[in-house]
């Protein structure tokens, strides 16, 4: 947390949010901070004092295998919150893609006051690991993709077109494939017209109903 205690906050304005229920959660969440890309936000091992919500950007959620492999096992995009832990030390490192921005809630001793509020947050995280189980699950790394990429649209607002801010490196270390296989399978659906590639980072979904079936 020593980041977070040392860095400026960034001269742009913040501006209010406001007076909704979701709203209502960020109330007590501290002025945002700016992490830069690959800045790490908490560690393996380390306190699990606080809780943490996007405002821009995005968060990858990762552990370090023992052969030095990297297991990503969560994108956190903007509006989401993270940092929920069963015990008092966090099980995973948190590090920023990109440049992101995070607000900041110290849940030691505000924990009663928001537990009502933040429960539903900390069960949707719930079942998004257990869809995430079910995706890893699959054989199919056209399946994998497909369920990845209908996931990216859903918390975009069901956008046909959406923003990619992690890597191929990022997605196959969170679908449990190798870089070579995902860059082989975005190709495999852009030349059957399942997709269009506007850019690197940029995914248009041309058959919605099709990507849908082979998610399913």
């Amino acid at each position: 947390m020593a980041f977070l205690e040392t860095f400026q906050t960034p001269s742009y304005p913040i501006h209010s949010e406001p007076a909704s229920p979701a709203g209502r959660r960020s109330a007590g969440f501290q002025a945002v901070t700016l992490f830069p890309a690959g800045t790490e936000i908490y560690a393996q091992g380390e306190k699990s004092d606080c809780l943490y919500k996007v405002e821009f950007g995005a968060i990858r959620i990762y552990r370090l295998l023992a052969d030095g492999r990297r297991q990503i096992s969560a994108f956190h995009l903007a509006g989401e919150i993270f940092g929920f832990e069963a015990g008092n030390t966090h099980h995973f490192f948190a590090e920023a893609i990109c440049a992101t921005g995070v607000r900041v809630l110290r849940t030691a001793s505000r924990q009663n006051e928001f537990a009502n509020e933040l429960l539903p947050v900390a069960l949707q995280g719930l079942v998004r690991a257990q869809e995430h189980l079910l995706v890893l699950g699959r054989q199919n790394a056209v399946e994998r993709i497909a369920a990845f990429l209908m996931d990216m649209s859903e918390r975009q607002g069901g956008l046909t077109r959406i923003e990619l801010s992690m890597s191929r490196t990022d997605i196959a270390d969170y679908l449990g494939l190798t870089i070579e296989t995902v860059s082989r399978v975005f190709s495999k659906l852009r030349q059957k017209g399942v997709i269009r590639l506007p850019s690197l980072r940029s995914v248009e979904i041309t058959k919605w109903q099709t990507l849908q079936d082979l998610a399913a």
